[in-house]
């Protein structure tokens, strides 16, 4: 098959197809003609890249799987290299959950205080001769 028709069955552009030729992730095969040319395989070899992608993975990360697909294996990530990958994102991930749960955990705390000091200022405004709350419009509430 020909770039146009890769690109349109893969879901990308044929642009995309050239950078990935250029990184050595998709193989230079030419017709006679000297038009590109692919086979099935390419395009498994491109699904699996989108699905890296679409989960995180940056462009070289993908580079070990396509080896694997290259090299036989049917879903590219059986390979030592993938695994390495596949363990080395994994690390990544859990470290970004850590990361997003103490700032949770801090923004939560920050909405617990600041709830607890607007009841105590409306409670203060329920006293007679006591401050009104401003609302956050910059108005008074009523």
């Amino acid at each position: 098959m020909r770039i146009g028709e890769l690109a349109e069955r893969a879901g990308t552009t044929t642009r995309t197809l050239r950078y990935y030729e250029s990184r050595g992730l998709l193989p230079a095969r030419r017709d006679a003609h000297g038009h590109r040319t692919y086979d099935e395989g390419d395009l498994k070899l491109l699904r699996q890249i989108r699905t890296l992608r679409d989960f995180g993975f940056d462009l070289e990360e993908t580079r070990p799987f396509v080896e694997c697909l290259r090299a036989g294996h049917p879903e590219g990530d059986t390979c030592p290299a993938s695994l390495a990958v596949y363990r080395r994102k994994l690390d990544e991930l859990d470290a970004l959950i850590g990361e997003l749960r103490a700032v949770r955990e801090q923004v939560g705390a920050q909405l617990a205080r600041a709830e607890e000091a607007r009841r105590e200022l409306a409670a203060e405004a329920l006293v007679p001769g006591g401050p009104e709350p401003l609302c956050e419009l910059g108005g008074y509430e009523r």
